[in-house]
């Protein structure tokens, strides 16, 4: 008998910032897999919304949960609330994301701290509490975060110094967790996206100007298409992974081969 080597039957998958965008992309990925989707974000109107079409459309259980990722508390009694519901978490997909756009001369204080904040310590926070209260018991667990190209490389389009130091933060977090976390049998490993088309960039990338910048610095010449990374994601966070962790996984269209 053929093995579906991507079978996420039974599995828990907690996705952050599952509210719109990438989010919502990877968390169908999952669930067309077979998952448990906990859809978590902020806004619980919006969360709601989507456990329901999951639900709806690929017949798996669903959760909202409503979190603020930057407090430590509200992160605690929303693993709390997961684990009373489904008893488990197997996947943590850190997806939950901003990005201050600005000269680094005009870029204040609160605008990099709150990038770091959230970008980075919510990364942290929810990996933390993830792993001490499902993973690390169960002696399993798939952490995926979501980083950036902008993590590895500058940039002159966009200037997000903020952003870039909250990304490259992620990866080598990435590392560290990877490293620690390894032998008790979690892996942890790193998504770096390229240009992607979501509800808050769409406009940016049709324009003339960044179609003829993409020519320019993207080797396949054009930005991500929606459900472009859903392979990545799915292949970490399934047994076909098992030995790859601490990895960090560049989706770019080629963005940072150059």
């Amino acid at each position: 008998m053929a093995k579906n080597y991507f079978d996420l039957t039974g599995r828990v998958a907690l996705v952050t910032g599952c509210s719109t965008g990438l989010g919502v992309q990877m968390a169908k990925a999952f669930a067309n897999q077979g998952a448990s989707i906990v859809a978590l974000a902020r806004r619980q109107n919006m969360i709601d919304a989507v456990a329901k079409e999951l639900a709806d459309t690929y017949g798996v259980k669903t959760l909202a949960v409503a979190c603020d990722i930057t407090k430590s508390d509200m992160v605690e009694t929303a693993v709390q609330k997961i684990m009373d519901h489904f008893g488990r978490i197997d996947i943590l997909l850190n997806n939950a994301g901003t990005g201050a756009v600005a000269p680094a001369e005009d870029i204040t204080d609160e605008q990099f701290a709150n990038e770091l904040e959230i970008d980075l310590f919510g990364t942290f926070k929810m990996a933390r509490a993830v792993a001490k209260a499902a993973m690390l018991p169960a002696g399993y667990g798939r952490i995926i975060n979501i980083a950036s190209m902008y993590g590895l490389v500058g940039n002159k389009i966009a200037p997000a110094s903020p952003y870039h130091a909250a990304k490259g933060g992620v990866v080598n977090l990435t590392r560290a967790l990877a490293s620690e976390w390894g032998e008790k049998g979690i892996t942890v490993n790193a998504i770096c996206p390229g240009y992607f088309e979501t509800p808050l960039t769409k406009e940016t990338l049709e324009t003339e100007f960044f179609q003829n910048y993409a020519r320019t610095m993207i080797p396949m010449a054009r930005y991500g298409r929606e459900g472009e990374l859903d392979s990545a994601a799915i292949f970490l966070a399934s047994p076909a992974s098992t030995y790859v962790n601490g990895c960090i996984l560049p989706v770019d269209g080629g963005y940072t081969c150059m």
